[in-house]
């Protein structure tokens, strides 16, 4: 069940089983204009010129109609501007925008969850450099399966001039990991699939990614986690911190995140280690105690810029006692307009009352997949499968809903238990994986010590 309804599991349940109307419409329109940029917009064939005018003619009416029917009108005409595709991606970043509100909007309804209206003062500047956007009008012309290793490693090169501007780093992280998906995957003609929807995404975003110039407010408050979401790339590892902060009488849901670039070579529990700059908060990750903020900034889509110089940890507090008292009468803030996409859908939820099984979590009517855990927590399908509560994130994906377990709370030999992904922030507990870690941690240490000599030179 989800705390502060009663009933709610059976809720929850219809509102998961269910599907937004109109939903399949917007899926099938976006799905058009990623097929098109699968082929190449320099080339366009009758098939994709007809998706193209099915895009142009839903927004017909809106204020997307006329740069949107420009955009195809010049595609068609064999000519393709920056415009031109800045006008597509933010059409199709409409689609996603309204399919991301309508599953939201079910979710709250059937979590009796309150979310706050997202300010309409908010100013976003796009801040897409030259040289990046040249790249992308490339891929765009000569589409997916037109991309070689010379393509590829054109986006690659300007990686380095990003990451040395501070505002352009999420650009970087963003541009070097489709980078590197487009050069693993090159020449992509002879692959037997291309990943038309992720790489479209990251496409797009790219074309969008802005500079949001929302006010930042400074608050002091408890903050009391729920648990950690880790993720890991190839090139970049991020922990993202879910949890509640009280302030007052108020009580609002929000998060904050942590990231390092890092090798592939680096992987399970020594991925910890990139992150050791922050102690404070990975010490309340790893003993479960409230932090407590003094001036922290905090944004308007709820997510806290961490400072370890504005937090200090305090009492131990169980994530679970306090999901299941204050989560359920939590608010919520909304997500920021170029950044709503059902993929970025996150939403924690506390789960009891389920039947657990190898096909996912069984909430009497709908089951949810269970999502792959991170090889950097303690967290094992077996100890989901044991389980008789989780906290986690529901999430929406093109298969439809899922839950990513942050703990869970289990009965192993006949001892109940309670298990989290970040319970080994500090390092492993467990002394098979600490020995391994111990190990394999060597090669953060090796790299962080090389790249001080190169600092140092």
């Amino acid at each position: 069940m989800v705390p502060g309804r009663a009933g709610s599991a059976v809720i929850l349940a219809e509102a998961l089983s269910t599907s937004p109307e109109g939903l399949p419409e917007a899926l099938s329109l976006v799905n058009g204009l990623d097929d098109a940029l699968v082929h190449g917009l320099g080339r366009p064939d009758e098939t994709h010129l007809e998706a193209l005018a099915d895009l142009a003619a839903v927004f017909a009416g809106s204020p997307l109609a006329e740069p949107v029917g420009a955009a195809v009108g010049k595609i068609e005409a064999g000519s393709v501007t920056d415009e031109h595709l800045l006008a597509l991606a933010g059409a199709r970043s409409a689609l996603f925008g309204a399919a991301h509100d309508s599953l939201l909007s079910m979710v709250d309804a059937a979590t009796g969850r309150t979310r706050e209206p997202y300010p309409a003062d908010v100013v976003a500047k796009t801040s897409v450099p030259a040289g990046i956007r040249s790249w992308l009008r490339e891929l765009a012309i000569v589409g997916w399966r037109g991309v070689d290793h010379e393509v590829a490693a054109a986006g690659a090169r300007a990686v380095p001039g990003l990451l040395e501007d501070p505002q352009h780093r999420r650009m970087a992280v963003l541009i070097d990991g489709l980078a590197a998906e487009l050069r693993a995957a090159a020449p992509v003609a002879t692959q037997p699939q291309v990943p038309a929807r992720r790489w479209a995404d990251l496409w797009s975003r790219a074309l969008l990614m802005s500079q949001v110039q929302a006010p930042l407010t400074p608050i002091d408050g408890r903050f009391l986690i729920l648990g950690a979401d880790l993720r890991e790339h190839p090139t970049a590892f991020q922990v993202q911190v879910h949890g509640l902060l009280e302030t007052g009488d108020e009580v609002r849901l929000v998060r904050t995140a942590l990231a390092a670039g890092k090798v592939d070579t680096i992987t399970g529990p020594s991925v910890w280690r990139l992150l050791s700059g922050f102690p404070v908060l990975l010490s309340a990750l790893a003993g479960q105690r409230v932090l407590e903020l003094t001036g922290m900034l905090l944004s308007v889509s709820g997510d806290l810029m961490w400072d370890e110089s504005r937090a200090a940890a305090g009492e131990v507090a169980d994530p679970f006692a306090t999901a299941r008292v204050r989560l359920g009468s939590a608010l919520a803030s909304s997500v920021a307009p170029l950044d709503r996409h059902p993929a970025v859908i996150a939403e924690p939820v506390l789960l009891e009352g389920y039947k657990a099984g190898p096909a996912g979590l069984d909430l009497g009517g709908s089951v949810l997949p269970v999502d792959p855990l991170p090889a950097a927590g303690p967290l094992t399908p077996a100890l989901v499968s044991a389980s008789s509560a989780c906290i986690g994130l529901l999430r929406y994906d093109a298969a439809g809903w899922s839950i990513r377990p942050l703990a869970v709370q289990a009965t192993v030999r006949k001892k109940s238990v309670a298990v989290h992904t970040a319970d080994w922030a500090l390092g492993p507990t467990e002394a098979k994986a600490a020995k391994a870690e111990a190990t394999a941690g060597q090669a953060v240490e090796v790299l962080r010590e090389r790249a001080g000599r190169l600092l140092r030179k």
